[in-house]
């Protein structure tokens, strides 16, 4: 018996003996709905496109980008894009709604795993671990009088963008005995008070914090959020840390900022290009932790996205409204609406 519904899943999720990087037990979600028949995409792509779209009901998304021209044509079949993350800046969401496409990322597994990564990066700042690690390589054992840490005691940490990653981080960053600060329109102030953090305005937040951590999304509003007027406020001897997206910051500006000695060091786990231009000055910089957007990937981490991201899949095309939708305007689509109440096979 055919399957009524097709799944892809992009092959950039695949390590290098071919092997889902997620681990082989989610794709029980997958293989338990007998209604569906799933495969990887044949080939590791950049971009989906519209064949992509005529020939999938769903796709599991994980680095490829989903621009407006995937759901042009007239033979689009594509009912769900879901997204291996938290972010969905590489999905043109508006016109998946457009289309009647559901939009689904994974918000629930990140906060802890990328908060922890935020907080490694400060602790490695703070010790300047990555430099005592090259001095101990390289034979420069007397050197390390030089290159004193930085207590955690009293300082204070600011976070930009105060969503459930970056009040998880918040919580985690207490047991340090850290000042918290946070800057997020859309946070009430009482509800950072309860966990210890004071709701201030970015400028204040810049001027204030010995480390600056950057976790909004990524959208036509924090789009270079942070740029040469935001490290001018900062101090001298604070860090800044982008575990977001790289297009939150004007690197750019960040690099000139570290050149000149505005901010004494970085930690970054994403870039404005990825992946990361062999010649991007960062890579040189000795007070600068580089990671390649994947500092928070454990085995985990990627379970749980993937169980996560692949029910939503199995529910939406069962008739049912995935937990986790972007929109959730795109459940009033009449597409949606009538695939939702009642589902037609595929042609």
């Amino acid at each position: 018996m055919t399957a009524r519904y097709r799944v892809g899943i992009t092959r950039d999720i695949l390590d290098s003996r071919g092997e889902p990087a997620f681990g082989p037990r989610a794709l029980a979600v997958l293989d338990g709905a007998p209604d569906i028949e799933w495969e990887y995409l044949p080939e590791v792509v950049r971009e989906l496109t519209a064949d992509h779209a005529a020939h999938y009901d769903a796709i599991y998304v994980n680095m490829a980008r989903t621009p407006a021209a995937v759901v042009a044509r007239p033979d689009c079949r594509l009912r769900v894009i879901a997204r291996h993350g938290v972010g969905y800046d590489s999905v043109d969401v508006a016109a998946m709604t457009r289309a009647g496409v559901i939009v689904t990322h994974t918000p629930m597994p990140m906060p802890r795993p990328v908060a922890t990564i935020a907080l490694t990066f400060i602790l490695a700042l703070a010790g300047k671990l990555v430099l005592k690690d090259r001095l101990t390589r390289t034979g420069r054992w007397d050197e390390r009088m030089d290159h004193m840490g930085v207590g955690l005691t009293g300082r204070t940490l600011g976070v930009i963008g105060a969503g459930r990653i970056g009040k998880e981080l918040l919580r985690m960053a207490r047991t340090f005995d850290l000042e918290l600060v946070a800057c997020d329109p859309y946070v009430n102030a009482v509800e950072l008070a309860y966990i210890g953090a004071r709701k201030v305005d970015l400028p204040t937040l810049l001027r204030e914090s010995d480390f600056v951590v950057a976790i909004p999304l990524l959208n036509d509003e924090t789009r270079h959020l942070v740029g040469a007027a935001e490290f001018a406020r900062m101090k001298r001897s604070a860090y800044f840390v982008n575990v977001s997206r790289g297009p939150v910051v004007d690197e750019a500006a960040l690099i000139s900022a570290l050149r000149e000695g505005r901010i004494a060091g970085a930690a970054l786990d994403v870039f404005e290009q990825e992946p990361i231009d062999p010649a991007n000055p960062l890579l040189a910089m000795d007070n600068v932790i580089v990671t390649p957007h994947a500092l928070c990937w454990t085995d985990e981490c990627f379970h749980n996205m993937a169980m996560t991201g692949l029910q939503s899949i199995v529910d939406a095309l069962a008739g049912r409204a995935p937990e986790f939708v972007v929109d959730r305007t795109v459940l009033d689509h009449p597409r949606v609406r009538a695939w939702r109440t009642t589902p037609v096979a595929p042609a």
